[in-house]
């Protein structure tokens, strides 16, 4: 047993806001000094957990801006605020105001707060569909006979899901604090049998990462191709949503991860051993924004949250059980294994035991109100869309009804969730396929996400579609085929009404016995049901394979065969044993093993038995020494346990807390 114990440090900020009100203002003739009230202005824009000295502040609401200067009369004063390349008034990139007495919801405005013998306080307002991003903050005089303005600074401008007026604009209090403020999250992973589950730290608030999020935007390639235009839909969040689909994977434009499902991590970190968005962001830009190596769905979905909780946009995770990959768009999924049971990676369709992505909350203005709330986004590079690897925006109730020629992307995301699988034995000596059995009812189950203000689970399912199986959601399924022209377009591989109609005599399954922990043994039992009032005959052939979460085998690790006679209508249980010293060294680093029984039964058709097995890591425990209290030290005791019976080398403790360490904690262990 390994420990090691470090101290924690965490600090509590509390402000009041204070100003008063008279009848007259000035304006310098040199660079006036601004006072943007900065702790007064965070608090009331929910902006206080970034670290910066810069005034960042949400679109549609009030903030107060004070600065210094000599008398002039109140109606000369015009305030210009403006972003981008090419400010222009028409792209809604540059606005010119001056003083009113109330404040306007439909554009920009300035209210006169105070006046002093020396400064002026004035409360600005923007239009609740403001452009998102940093401007630039004038203030000039015509009454002196000068026009040209003098520099107040600049300060950023964010998503407001607390306005009414805004796109992302969310009712509930609760929902907002979790899916735009929370820094500290939950993702789901493992498989259908196994769920499990591993922190993750957003960091959307920590040091640089707003300014890296806004150059994520600068990178993009509707930014190279037209920067006015690009930054003047960014007030659009399924606009900017789709953007950073894209920027988060580095397939198209030297994006922030590059991923990587081979299993060999040469030259870059193992998916799994991220913790948080934090250090993939920095090192992408300390790199001079070269991607960073490498990703996997739910480190792209963890990179994407941070960026669009960074912007003001609700976000969240979501994981889908069982999620296909319908590489050809005919809403399904095929799989094929060999006589002897190993599945086949040959198919450009694939089952993934989970994948993560994104739900966003914001109004489709482009669709009918119906369509609004959550909307999907995936930034894993799987398919192209509009040419480049982006996925989404998608809104979940069109999926959910079958509504999928619906912008963007809903027919795939409707597969991932709905997809029929049909599974083939092939022979690749003659090529010839045989199809096993179909199903409609294996693809997107447990599809989670993480409780509001709590590390629970929350099943999310029967938003994604109706019950499974159900008439209404076999109809809805039919609805999307005809939407897609899919209903009477003759397709050459699909199953024929024969193959589709077979009923097999027996069936099977593979149950576990024992844990599922890496260095411990796998112990399985194999169950086979004659369903017939007739003895069968029965030649297995099993295999055991490691794989990658996407259930691509990559080493084999076990293989037998038997035969067995089945007496009418009788169960037999075959146990199955797999050492750890024999998937020791073929395991990935996803932990995964598919086990797979290819029945052959005399006169009868082929019945496929398989499972996927995720096995958990040893448990790591955190203990807090003493009591913890804001802006005190606090020891905390990290505890391992080496489940194996073999020495384990070169371990590293790797540590991060917001506000609690400066950066990553690595700690060699010898």
């Amino acid at each position: 047993m390994q420990s090691w114990r470090g101290c924690l440090r965490s600090f509590l900020l509390g402000w009041t806001l204070k100003f008063s009100c008279s009848s007259h203002f000035f304006i310098a003739a040199m660079q006036p000094s601004t006072n943007w009230h900065l702790k007064e202005n965070a608090r009331d824009h929910h902006t206080s957990k970034f670290s910066s000295k810069e005034l960042i502040v949400r679109r549609g609401q009030a903030f107060i801006v004070t600065f210094n200067g000599t008398e002039q009369p109140e109606q000369s004063l015009t305030f210009i605020a403006e972003t981008g390349p090419k400010p222009s008034k028409l792209a809604k990139t540059q606005a010119t105001f001056g003083i009113s007495s109330t404040v306007s919801k439909e554009s920009w405005s300035a209210v006169l707060q105070s006046t002093s013998s020396n400064s002026v306080s004035i409360s600005i307002s923007s239009p609740p569909n403001a452009v998102i991003g940093r401007y630039k903050l004038s203030v000039q005089t015509t009454s002196s006979g000068s026009s040209s303005p003098a520099s107040l600074g600049t300060f950023v401008l964010l998503f407001n899901p607390w306005s009414s007026g805004d796109d992302v604009f969310m009712p509930n209090k609760a929902e907002c604090e979790e899916y735009v403020l929370e820094e500290f999250g939950i993702i789901f992973a493992g498989n259908k049998n196994h769920i499990n589950s591993f922190g993750w730290n957003f960091g959307q608030f920590q040091g640089d990462i707003l300014n890296i999020c806004l150059s994520m935007l600068d990178r993009s390639l509707n930014y190279r191709q037209d920067p006015a235009t690009d930054v003047s839909h960014r007030n659009d969040p399924k606009y900017l949503g789709r953007v950073l689909s894209a920027m988060v994977n580095a397939n198209d434009d030297q994006g922030v991860l590059l991923g990587n499902w081979s299993g060999n991590y040469e030259g870059g970190k193992s998916p799994s051993s991220w913790t948080g968005s934090g250090e993939i962001l920095q090192n992408w830009k300390k790199s001079g924004f070269k991607p960073v190596r490498y990703g996997q769905c739910w480190v792209f979905a963890a990179v994407l949250t941070t960026v669009l909780r960074c912007l003001g946009i609700p976000t969240r995770t979501i994981t889908n059980f069982s999620s296909a990959h319908d590489a050809d768009g005919n809403l399904r999924v095929d799989e094929f294994y060999d006589a002897s049971g190993n599945h086949l990676d040959r198919a450009a369709d694939s089952i993934w035991n989970f994948h993560v992505w994104n739900e966003s909350w914001f109004s489709r203005s482009d669709l009918d109100p119906s369509y609004s709330g959550w909307q999907v986004l995936d930034a894993t590079p799987q398919e192209e869309s509009g040419g480049i690897y982006q996925c989404g925006p998608a809104s979940r109730n069109a999926i959910k009804e079958g509504d999928v020629d619906l912008d963007y992307d809903c027919p795939f995301v409707f597969a991932e969730v709905n997809a029929d699988c049909m599974y083939w034995n092939y022979d690749p000596a003659t090529g010839k396929k045989t199809l096993m059995f179909s199903k409609s009812t294996v693809i997107g189950q447990f599809i989670s996400t993480k409780a509001v203000g709590k590390d629970d689970r929350v099943d999310v399912t029967n938003d994604y579609k109706y019950e499974e199986g159900s008439t209404k959601e076999r109809d809805i399924f039919k609805k999307a085929r005809k939407k897609l022209g899919l209903e009477d377009k003759f397709d050459p591989t699909a199953p024929t009404p024969q193959e589709i109609d077979q009923k097999p005599d027996i069936s099977g399954k593979f149950k576990v016995s024992g844990p599922l922990e890496v260095g411990k043994d796998l112990n399985l039992i194999l169950v086979l049901a004659n369903l017939q009032s007739d003895a069968k005959t029965v030649h297995l052939n099993m295999t055991a394979w490691s794989t990658v979460y996407t259930r691509r085998p990559v080493h084999e690790i076990w293989k037998d065969s038997i035969s067995v006679t089945l007496s009418p209508k009788e169960e037999k249980q075959f146990p199955i044993k797999i050492s750890y010293t024999e998937y020791q060294q073929q395991l990935t680093t996803d932990n995964t093993i598919q086990v797979t029984a290819l029945c052959h039964v005399e006169g009868g058709i082929q019945v496929l038995v398989q499972r996927d097995i995720t096995l958990d890591n040893p448990a790591i425990d955190i203990q807090v020494l003493g009591e913890a209290k804001v802006n005190k030290e606090v020891d905390v005791e990290v505890i391992f346990t080496n489940p194996i019976d073999t020495e384990v080398m070169d371990c590293v403790l790797q540590v991060e807390g917001n506000d609690l360490l400066r950066g990553i904690l690595e700690i060699d262990i010898y």
